[in-house]
Protein backbone atom coordinates (compact mmCIF):
# COMPACT_ATOMS: atom_id res chain seq x y z
CA UNK A 1 0.00 0.00 0.00
CA UNK A 2 3.01 2.41 0.99
CA UNK A 3 4.59 1.70 -2.71
CA UNK A 4 5.60 4.78 -4.28
CA UNK A 5 3.26 6.62 -1.98
CA UNK A 6 4.15 10.41 -0.45
CA UNK A 7 3.51 10.19 3.81
CA UNK A 8 4.11 13.18 4.91
CA UNK A 9 4.70 13.31 9.20
CA UNK A 10 3.75 16.31 11.52
CA UNK A 11 5.67 16.78 14.79
CA UNK A 12 8.14 14.54 12.71
CA UNK A 13 11.11 14.85 14.89
CA UNK A 14 9.38 13.47 17.82
CA UNK A 15 10.05 9.85 19.52
CA UNK A 16 7.54 8.62 17.22
CA UNK A 17 8.03 10.24 14.18
CA UNK A 18 11.99 9.08 13.99
CA UNK A 19 11.23 5.43 14.89
CA UNK A 20 8.27 5.94 12.07
CA UNK A 21 10.65 7.15 9.50
CA UNK A 22 13.12 4.51 10.65
CA UNK A 23 10.81 1.72 10.50
CA UNK A 24 9.42 3.23 7.06
CA UNK A 25 12.86 3.62 5.35
CA UNK A 26 13.76 -0.18 6.12
CA UNK A 27 10.24 -1.96 5.49
CA UNK A 28 9.10 -0.23 2.28
CA UNK A 29 9.84 1.88 -0.96
CA UNK A 30 8.23 5.36 -0.88
CA UNK A 31 8.07 7.91 -2.73
CA UNK A 32 8.61 10.47 -0.34
CA UNK A 33 8.47 11.07 3.01
CA UNK A 34 8.60 14.49 4.59
CA UNK A 35 9.37 15.59 8.21
CA UNK A 36 7.25 18.63 9.26
CA UNK A 37 8.63 20.14 12.69
CA UNK A 38 9.47 22.97 14.65
CA UNK A 39 12.54 22.15 15.73
CA UNK A 40 15.87 23.00 13.53
CA UNK A 41 18.41 21.11 15.87
CA UNK A 42 16.19 17.76 15.91
CA UNK A 43 15.81 18.43 11.83
CA UNK A 44 19.71 18.07 11.56
CA UNK A 45 20.43 15.38 13.54
CA UNK A 46 18.29 13.33 11.76
CA UNK A 47 19.46 14.67 8.16
CA UNK A 48 23.27 13.74 9.74
CA UNK A 49 22.09 10.34 10.85
CA UNK A 50 22.96 7.26 9.00
CA UNK A 51 19.68 5.42 10.97
CA UNK A 52 17.73 8.14 8.31
CA UNK A 53 19.64 8.00 4.96
CA UNK A 54 17.83 6.17 1.97
CA UNK A 55 18.83 5.42 -1.70
CA UNK A 56 15.23 4.63 -2.25
CA UNK A 57 13.12 7.06 -0.51
CA UNK A 58 13.43 10.99 -0.78
CA UNK A 59 13.43 12.52 2.69
CA UNK A 60 12.32 16.43 2.95
CA UNK A 61 12.11 18.29 6.42
CA UNK A 62 10.48 20.93 6.17
CA UNK A 63 10.34 23.44 9.44
CA UNK A 64 7.16 24.39 10.31
CA UNK A 65 4.42 24.75 12.64
CA UNK A 66 0.85 22.95 12.28
CA UNK A 67 -0.50 26.64 13.90
CA UNK A 68 0.92 27.98 10.32
CA UNK A 69 -2.16 26.99 7.68
CA UNK A 70 -0.27 28.50 4.57
CA UNK A 71 2.96 26.77 5.27
CA UNK A 72 0.68 23.51 5.85
CA UNK A 73 -0.39 24.05 2.53
CA UNK A 74 2.93 24.10 0.89
CA UNK A 75 3.99 20.93 3.14
CA UNK A 76 0.78 18.76 2.08
CA UNK A 77 0.95 19.55 -1.76
CA UNK A 78 1.15 15.69 -3.87
CA UNK A 79 1.46 13.99 -0.04
CA UNK A 80 -0.73 10.94 -0.41
CA UNK A 81 -0.87 10.30 3.40
CA UNK A 82 -0.89 12.39 6.58
CA UNK A 83 0.19 10.86 10.07
CA UNK A 84 -0.35 13.77 12.37
CA UNK A 85 1.78 13.20 15.28
CA UNK A 86 2.45 17.34 16.46
CA UNK A 87 0.82 17.89 19.60
CA UNK A 88 2.02 19.74 23.33
CA UNK A 89 2.03 16.52 25.46
CA UNK A 90 3.10 17.70 28.43
CA UNK A 91 0.12 17.50 30.87
CA UNK A 92 1.83 20.28 33.59
CA UNK A 93 3.28 22.34 30.88
CA UNK A 94 -0.49 22.32 29.57
CA UNK A 95 -1.93 23.33 32.59
CA UNK A 96 0.30 26.31 33.46
CA UNK A 97 -0.25 27.64 29.45
CA UNK A 98 -3.63 26.70 28.61
CA UNK A 99 -4.33 28.30 25.45
CA UNK A 100 -1.18 27.47 24.05
CA UNK A 101 -2.11 23.52 24.06
CA UNK A 102 -5.37 24.53 22.85
CA UNK A 103 -3.70 26.65 19.55
CA UNK A 104 -1.65 23.35 18.67
CA UNK A 105 -3.65 20.67 20.41
CA UNK A 106 -6.76 21.49 18.33
CA UNK A 107 -6.49 24.80 16.54
CA UNK A 108 -3.64 22.82 14.94
CA UNK A 109 -5.47 19.52 14.14
CA UNK A 110 -8.12 21.66 12.64
CA UNK A 111 -5.53 23.16 9.72
CA UNK A 112 -4.20 19.79 9.24
CA UNK A 113 -7.82 18.55 8.66
CA UNK A 114 -8.70 21.77 6.17
CA UNK A 115 -5.58 21.69 4.27
CA UNK A 116 -6.04 17.54 3.44
CA UNK A 117 -8.86 17.96 2.36
CA UNK A 118 -7.58 20.77 0.18
CA UNK A 119 -5.27 18.75 -1.53
CA UNK A 120 -4.38 15.86 -2.68
CA UNK A 121 -3.97 13.57 0.49
CA UNK A 122 -6.04 10.38 0.46
CA UNK A 123 -5.82 9.46 3.82
CA UNK A 124 -5.48 11.19 7.63
CA UNK A 125 -4.53 9.03 10.57
CA UNK A 126 -4.23 11.26 13.72
CA UNK A 127 -2.43 9.96 17.05
CA UNK A 128 -3.99 10.49 20.11
CA UNK A 129 -3.45 9.50 24.22
CA UNK A 130 -5.34 7.69 26.72
CA UNK A 131 -5.68 10.34 28.79
CA UNK A 132 -8.22 11.60 25.85
CA UNK A 133 -10.67 8.76 27.86
CA UNK A 134 -12.87 10.51 29.88
CA UNK A 135 -10.02 13.36 30.41
CA UNK A 136 -9.60 15.48 34.18
CA UNK A 137 -6.35 17.43 32.73
CA UNK A 138 -5.91 19.91 30.00
CA UNK A 139 -3.76 18.25 27.96
CA UNK A 140 -6.41 14.82 27.58
CA UNK A 141 -9.72 17.49 26.86
CA UNK A 142 -7.63 19.07 24.56
CA UNK A 143 -6.82 15.74 22.59
CA UNK A 144 -10.43 14.39 22.98
CA UNK A 145 -10.94 17.42 21.16
CA UNK A 146 -8.94 16.93 17.86
CA UNK A 147 -10.06 13.35 18.12
CA UNK A 148 -13.37 14.71 17.28
CA UNK A 149 -12.88 17.26 15.17
CA UNK A 150 -11.22 14.22 12.91
CA UNK A 151 -13.78 11.87 13.38
CA UNK A 152 -16.72 14.57 12.47
CA UNK A 153 -14.53 15.49 9.29
CA UNK A 154 -15.61 12.44 7.63
CA UNK A 155 -18.99 13.84 7.75
CA UNK A 156 -18.48 16.99 5.57
CA UNK A 157 -15.89 15.86 3.38
CA UNK A 158 -18.57 15.95 0.46
CA UNK A 159 -16.67 15.06 -2.44
CA UNK A 160 -12.99 14.69 -1.69
CA UNK A 161 -11.86 11.54 -1.48
CA UNK A 162 -10.46 11.34 1.72
CA UNK A 163 -10.55 9.59 5.08
CA UNK A 164 -9.83 10.14 8.55
CA UNK A 165 -9.37 8.49 11.45
CA UNK A 166 -7.49 8.00 14.99
CA UNK A 167 -5.52 5.70 16.76
CA UNK A 168 -5.25 6.16 20.45
CA UNK A 169 -2.80 4.25 22.79
CA UNK A 170 -1.26 4.09 26.49
CA UNK A 171 1.96 5.19 27.79
CA UNK A 172 5.16 4.74 25.33
CA UNK A 173 8.05 2.85 27.12
CA UNK A 174 10.69 5.42 27.43
CA UNK A 175 9.27 8.57 25.96
CA UNK A 176 10.12 11.67 27.21
CA UNK A 177 8.93 12.52 30.45
CA UNK A 178 7.29 8.60 31.52
CA UNK A 179 8.15 6.85 34.49
CA UNK A 180 10.59 4.57 33.20
CA UNK A 181 13.80 6.90 32.30
CA UNK A 182 12.52 8.92 35.47
CA UNK A 183 13.17 5.82 37.27
CA UNK A 184 16.12 4.85 36.15
CA UNK A 185 18.16 8.62 36.72
CA UNK A 186 16.33 8.39 40.62
CA UNK A 187 17.95 4.69 41.02
CA UNK A 188 21.14 6.18 41.52
CA UNK A 189 20.09 8.12 44.92
CA UNK A 190 19.09 5.01 46.07
CA UNK A 191 15.40 6.37 46.61
CA UNK A 192 12.42 6.18 44.12
CA UNK A 193 9.27 8.50 44.22
CA UNK A 194 6.09 6.76 44.07
CA UNK A 195 3.34 8.71 43.56
CA UNK A 196 0.84 6.32 44.93
CA UNK A 197 1.29 2.65 45.24
CA UNK A 198 -2.27 1.36 43.26
CA UNK A 199 -1.19 3.19 40.13
CA UNK A 200 -1.22 1.59 37.28
CA UNK A 201 -0.66 2.62 33.03
CA UNK A 202 -1.27 0.57 29.74
CA UNK A 203 2.43 0.31 27.85
CA UNK A 204 3.61 -0.03 24.46
CA UNK A 205 6.42 0.15 23.10
CA UNK A 206 7.70 2.79 20.45
CA UNK A 207 7.71 -0.04 17.65
CA UNK A 208 4.54 -1.51 18.72
CA UNK A 209 2.92 1.49 18.07
CA UNK A 210 4.46 2.47 14.94
CA UNK A 211 3.33 -0.82 13.68
CA UNK A 212 0.06 -0.46 14.86
CA UNK A 213 -0.45 3.10 12.96
CA UNK A 214 0.46 1.59 9.52
CA UNK A 215 -1.86 -1.20 10.43
CA UNK A 216 -4.89 1.02 10.71
CA UNK A 217 -3.44 3.18 7.66
CA UNK A 218 -3.94 -0.04 5.81
CA UNK A 219 -7.52 -1.31 7.44
CA UNK A 220 -9.42 2.19 8.16
CA UNK A 221 -12.56 3.44 6.83
CA UNK A 222 -12.55 6.66 7.18
CA UNK A 223 -13.96 7.76 11.21
CA UNK A 224 -13.05 5.10 13.53
CA UNK A 225 -11.07 5.29 16.59
CA UNK A 226 -8.58 2.54 16.82
CA UNK A 227 -6.95 1.10 20.34
CA UNK A 228 -4.88 -1.28 20.37
CA UNK A 229 -5.00 -4.69 22.96
CA UNK A 230 -1.73 -4.30 25.17
CA UNK A 231 -0.11 -4.88 28.52
CA UNK A 232 -0.37 -3.19 31.86
CA UNK A 233 1.95 -2.51 34.57
CA UNK A 234 1.95 -1.47 37.95
CA UNK A 235 4.17 0.88 39.04
CA UNK A 236 5.55 -0.96 41.92
CA UNK A 237 6.37 -3.61 39.29
CA UNK A 238 8.10 -0.95 37.58
CA UNK A 239 10.23 0.40 40.46
CA UNK A 240 11.20 -3.77 41.23
CA UNK A 241 12.59 -3.96 37.58
CA UNK A 242 14.51 -1.37 37.99
CA UNK A 243 15.64 -0.67 41.50
CA UNK A 244 14.76 -3.70 43.39
CA UNK A 245 17.17 -2.48 46.45
CA UNK A 246 15.62 1.19 46.38
CA UNK A 247 13.71 2.57 49.25
CA UNK A 248 10.42 4.59 47.70
CA UNK A 249 8.72 7.45 48.81
CA UNK A 250 5.41 8.30 48.61
CA UNK A 251 4.95 11.42 47.07
CA UNK A 252 1.04 11.90 46.27
CA UNK A 253 -0.56 11.91 42.78
CA UNK A 254 -0.15 15.37 40.72
CA UNK A 255 -2.40 17.85 39.89
CA UNK A 256 -4.29 16.05 36.58
CA UNK A 257 -3.18 12.52 36.91
CA UNK A 258 -5.25 9.36 37.26
CA UNK A 259 -4.69 6.45 39.58
CA UNK A 260 -5.73 4.62 36.39
CA UNK A 261 -6.06 5.41 32.86
CA UNK A 262 -8.82 4.59 30.29
CA UNK A 263 -8.83 3.97 26.69
CA UNK A 264 -12.35 2.62 26.45
CA UNK A 265 -15.24 4.09 28.68
CA UNK A 266 -18.67 2.30 29.53
CA UNK A 267 -20.07 5.43 26.96
CA UNK A 268 -17.57 4.27 24.69
CA UNK A 269 -18.32 0.75 24.44
CA UNK A 270 -22.11 1.23 22.86
CA UNK A 271 -19.82 1.66 19.57
CA UNK A 272 -16.69 -0.09 19.70
CA UNK A 273 -16.24 -3.51 18.16
CA UNK A 274 -14.14 -5.28 19.50
CA UNK A 275 -11.03 -7.29 16.98
CA UNK A 276 -8.52 -10.15 17.52
CA UNK A 277 -5.94 -7.59 18.61
CA UNK A 278 -7.43 -4.26 18.65
CA UNK A 279 -11.05 -2.40 19.01
CA UNK A 280 -12.41 0.08 16.98
CA UNK A 281 -15.21 2.92 18.33
CA UNK A 282 -17.32 3.80 15.64
CA UNK A 283 -18.66 6.69 14.49
CA UNK A 284 -22.34 7.29 16.24
CA UNK A 285 -25.77 7.30 14.17
CA UNK A 286 -24.90 11.15 13.60
CA UNK A 287 -22.80 9.26 10.60
CA UNK A 288 -25.08 8.26 8.10
CA UNK A 289 -22.55 6.46 5.92
CA UNK A 290 -21.15 4.35 8.24
CA UNK A 291 -22.30 0.54 7.36
CA UNK A 292 -21.63 -1.22 11.23
CA UNK A 293 -23.08 -4.42 9.73
CA UNK A 294 -20.24 -4.46 7.40
CA UNK A 295 -17.91 -3.03 9.14
CA UNK A 296 -18.42 -6.33 11.97
CA UNK A 297 -17.43 -8.96 9.04
CA UNK A 298 -14.64 -6.63 7.54
CA UNK A 299 -11.26 -6.12 8.83
CA UNK A 300 -8.54 -7.85 6.90
CA UNK A 301 -10.54 -11.58 6.99
CA UNK A 302 -11.19 -10.79 11.05
CA UNK A 303 -14.96 -10.72 12.04
CA UNK A 304 -15.53 -8.32 14.82
CA UNK A 305 -18.03 -8.38 17.66
CA UNK A 306 -19.50 -5.63 19.75
CA UNK A 307 -18.88 -4.89 23.06
CA UNK A 308 -20.66 -5.48 26.17
CA UNK A 309 -23.04 -3.32 27.85
CA UNK A 310 -20.84 -1.48 30.46
CA UNK A 311 -17.07 -2.98 29.40
CA UNK A 312 -14.30 -0.31 29.71
CA UNK A 313 -10.94 -0.91 28.79
CA UNK A 314 -8.73 -0.08 31.83
CA UNK A 315 -5.54 0.23 32.67
CA UNK A 316 -6.34 -1.22 36.31
CA UNK A 317 -8.87 -3.67 35.20
CA UNK A 318 -6.57 -5.27 32.30
CA UNK A 319 -6.40 -8.77 31.82
CA UNK A 320 -2.72 -8.54 31.05
CA UNK A 321 -0.23 -7.39 33.45
CA UNK A 322 3.53 -7.60 33.10
CA UNK A 323 5.81 -8.94 35.53
CA UNK A 324 8.56 -7.73 36.95
CA UNK A 325 10.97 -10.04 34.67
CA UNK A 326 8.93 -8.87 31.48
CA UNK A 327 9.39 -5.34 32.89
CA UNK A 328 13.21 -5.60 33.22
CA UNK A 329 13.62 -7.14 29.61
CA UNK A 330 11.73 -4.62 27.95
CA UNK A 331 13.40 -2.41 29.61
CA UNK A 332 16.74 -3.69 28.63
CA UNK A 333 15.70 -4.32 25.14
CA UNK A 334 14.02 -0.81 24.08
CA UNK A 335 15.20 1.56 26.52
CA UNK A 336 18.92 3.63 25.59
Amino acid sequence: MLNKKTILITGGTGSFGKKFLETVLSKHQLHKIIIYSRDELKQFEMQNSLVFQSDKTIVRYLIGDVRDRERLKLAMEGVDFVIHAAALKQVTAAEYNPFEAVKTNVFGGQNVIEVAMQSSVKKVIALSTDKAAAPINLYGATKLTSDKLFIAANNYKGWHDIKFSVVRYGNVMGSRGSVIPFFIEKRKTGVLPITDERMTRFNITLQEGVDFVLKCLERMWGGELFVPKIPSYRILDVAKAIAPDAEYEIVGIRPGEKLHEEMLTVDDALNTVEFDNYYAITPNSVYLSWDQESFLKESNGSSGTRCKDGFSYNSGTNEKFLTVDELRELIENHIQ
